[in-house]
């Protein structure tokens, strides 16, 4: 437009121009002179104006038709731009929504990853950390020249407290185990009370142990040979144990030779020698206190029990030899016995009826080297056929509890053929007799000792000996040691849990009867029926 500004340079006063493209717009014409010295018409100015604003246009500025344009057409135009623009808006919205939840995904992917790498580091520093603690030495804590030295990353120092001694670990090694992080030196052994420093330990009603610790307390020992009892081929401890001693010892030692007692059936135990009798038993030590060596030791007791079957009202008219053999004239007397039954797999007490000659025991054997006894004194006894029973044999060298149930269950095969009891069958016969030796350990368990007229007949007899085992025979005598006590109920036991048809189910079921109508009715039964009552 310089070529207007110079048109209108020699004009004295300049048309104004507000720039609105609107329907309002003025224009104040310039005002001439009357005598129109200025040089331009009216026509050449109107002229220069359509020019410009044909320039302004072809520029890019909006030109409004004033008068092509009606009033609908402007409403149209205004409601489609208003579409086109919340269209805009909302496709707009719609992208920034989506571009946001995209970097909240992303942030959190990235917040977890952190997370994770932290705690892989945190778990990898811990396992560290153990793994050093436990491969050296534990000195005392708060000590300058510990040589557990800090991480290289810091903890806070509330962060861990130690379980043992309930303080914080700072930033120094630390355990993790037992469901707590311990001081190295608080995790200690609950037997030694030494720092637990070994890779592995074993647990005990959560306590811990040193491995070897745990194996002494927990693990268990044979009692024979004393050692740890070895696991077997899947890794399990495996070992046998007496029913009523709970003896427990390595199943090796029922193949390799080690001896019972004959009377407890202990095993003998590597530190100690059981006493070898002549027909090869073996006695332990606490059994041979009170053992019963020869018939005059045995005298006693059988006046003992006699006064047993009186105090029933079943006394035995007969008087019937008693005799103490070894093993191997208990079994030749067994053969040469047509009736009876004998209790496998050995016989300890016959009752016999045939007429035989019984080599017995008649003076008490000494203790010689190697526990053996030497110095047995035997006799040949010719049995005469009087009655139905010729006499009762006991094996020799049984506690005087044992020997006295063997005696009261002989004895009672002795009363049943003396007073005409028809033949029996063995679970009747014997059970009946087993009845009868659990009724004297009865008696004898619960009162402690023998009774008045026993003690006073046993002294009788030990003063009228001359035998020198007078002495040792009224030391059986008076108040029972524990274990005699013990032996007392284990023979009982041997009783109740016999397995075989004969003792032990016949026992049971005559027990049985006893218990619900009496002895005397369920004798009674017996000689009418040959039964027990139901």
């Amino acid at each position: 437009m310089g070529w207007l500004t110079k048109i209108l340079k020699g004009s004295s006063n300049k048309g104004r121009y507000y720039g609105k493209y609107g329907d309002d717009r003025s224009w104040e014409e310039p005002r001439y002179s009357e005598d129109g010295s200025s040089g331009f018409d009216k026509e050449e100015i109107d002229c220069a104006i359509a020019f410009s604003l044909s320039e302004v246009d072809q520029k890019g500025k909006k030109v409004i038709e004033y008068e092509s344009d009606s009033e609908e057409d402007l409403q149209c135009i205004k409601s489609d731009s208003e579409e086109d623009e919340q269209e805009e808006e909302d496709e707009r919205r719609a992208k920034a929504q989506q571009e946001e939840d995209e970097k909240r995904a992303k942030a959190q992917q990235e917040e977890d990853a952190r997370q994770a790498n932290a705690q892989l580091e945190e778990d990898e520093q811990l396992a560290k950390a153990i793994q050093e603690s436990l491969t050296v030495g534990s000195p005392p804590r708060y000590d300058s020249a510990n040589i557990f030295q800090p991480f290289p990353f810091f903890f806070p120092s509330s962060y861990r407290i130690c379980a043992g001694c309930n303080t914080e670990i700072g930033h120094g090694r630390y355990l993790s185990c037992m469901g707590g992080v311990w001081h190295p030196e608080c995790f200690r052994c609950n037997a030694c009370n030494q720092p637990i420093t070994d890779i592995e330990f074993s647990m005990s009603g959560n306590r811990p142990y040193h491995k070897y610790c745990y194996k002494e307390q927990h693990h268990p020992k044979c009692d024979v040979c004393h050692n740890f009892i070895p696991t077997n081929s899947v890794g399990l401890i495996e070992y046998r144990a007496h029913p009523f001693w709970m003896q427990k010892y390595c199943p090796s030692h029922e193949r390799d030779g080690t001896p019972r007692c004959c009377s407890c059936e202990r095993m003998e135990p590597r530190d100690t020698k059981y006493l070898s009798l002549d027909d090869g038993r073996k006695l332990c030590l606490e059994c041979l206190d009170s053992a019963i060596m020869d018939k005059h030791e045995c005298q006693p007791l059988y006046l003992e029990i006699q006064e047993f079957y009186e105090g029933l009202n079943m006394k035995v008219e007969q008087q019937v030899p008693l005799l103490l053999v070894e093993r191997q004239a208990l079994n030749e007397a067994m053969e040469g016995e047509k009736n009876g039954h004998h209790h496998l797999p050995e016989t300890r007490g016959l009752c016999l009826s045939e007429e035989q000659t019984v080599t017995s025991v008649l003076r008490r054997p000494r203790i010689g080297t190697g526990y053996r006894l030497i110095d047995m004194i035997t006799e040949p006894y010719r049995l005469i056929r009087r009655c139905e029973v010729t006499a009762i044999l006991i094996l020799y060298g049984l506690p005087r509890l044992l020997t006295g149930s063997i005696l009261a269950h002989e004895m009672m095969h002795a009363w049943l053929r003396l007073k005409g009891y028809p033949n029996l069958t063995p679970e009747v016969e014997e059970g009946i007799c087993q009845v009868l030796a659990h009724m004297w350990l009865e008696s004898e368990i619960y009162s402690g000792s023998g009774s008045d007229v026993a003690s006073s007949s046993s002294s009788s007899a030990s003063s009228s000996s001359s035998s020198p085992s007078s002495s040792s025979t009224s030391s059986k005598k008076g108040k029972r040691s524990d274990f005699e006590k013990d032996l007392g109920k284990f023979f009982k036991h041997q009783i109740e849990s016999d397995s075989s048809s004969a003792y032990g189910d016949g026992f049971r079921e005559g027990n049985k009867a006893v218990n619900k109508y009496g002895l005397r009715r369920t004798l009674d039964h017996i000689q009418m029926t040959g039964s027990f009552p139901c």
